[in-house]
């Protein structure tokens, strides 16, 4: 998808927030993520037919794998503009919030092509990264941990202190 070549409007921050709703929306879990020339492909684990709470039925666990085209990212984008302002859910949304400040760290880092993917609440993150010697690939992991100290840091960080984001 290549956000950083010619759309000034677009950056991973809120890329990936808004796809991070849509996924939450869908109750995805356990997602790879891969970048396209034109978009991304996702797979992960989605649960059907969940009713309820302890002690009824938790549904029929599927996988899918989703083929999200710029169009579909732009669409994901506007409904996010026009949720905000709205009053917040009373839970934060899984995917929306942790991986908004996994593309803030992204965005201090500006890759050339993503990929990563979860495993058990953490995220493995395969970087291509442009240097003055060519394309090198850079590994970050985001341990649980990690991402709970960022998504504290947060809140600072829309009001402009400081940076959080740090290579583990």
């Amino acid at each position: 998808m290549r956000i950083y070549e010619g759309s000034p409007r677009q950056d991973w921050e809120d890329v990936l927030r808004s796809v991070g709703a849509y996924l939450d929306d869908r109750g995805m879990r356990n997602m790879v993520f891969v970048e396209t020339d034109t978009g991304f492909i996702i797979q992960g684990s989605a649960v059907h037919g969940s009713v309820g709470g302890a002690g009824e039925s938790m549904g029929q666990a599927s996988r899918e794998t989703l083929n999200l085209e710029e169009d579909d990212v732009g669409r994901f984008m506007d409904e996010a503009i026009a949720r905000r302002g709205r009053p917040a859910e009373p839970t934060p949304k899984h995917y929306e919030s942790q991986l908004r400040v996994i593309g803030r760290y992204f965005d201090e880092h500006h890759p050339k092509d993503i990929f990563f993917f979860e495993l058990d609440g953490a995220y493995i993150a395969r970087l291509t990264i442009g240097s003055p010697g060519g394309l090198k690939q850079e590994l970050v992991e985001f341990t649980r941990e990690d991402i709970a100290d960022l998504l504290a840091k947060a809140p600072a960080l829309r009001r402009g202190n400081g940076n959080p984001a740090t290579n583990s």
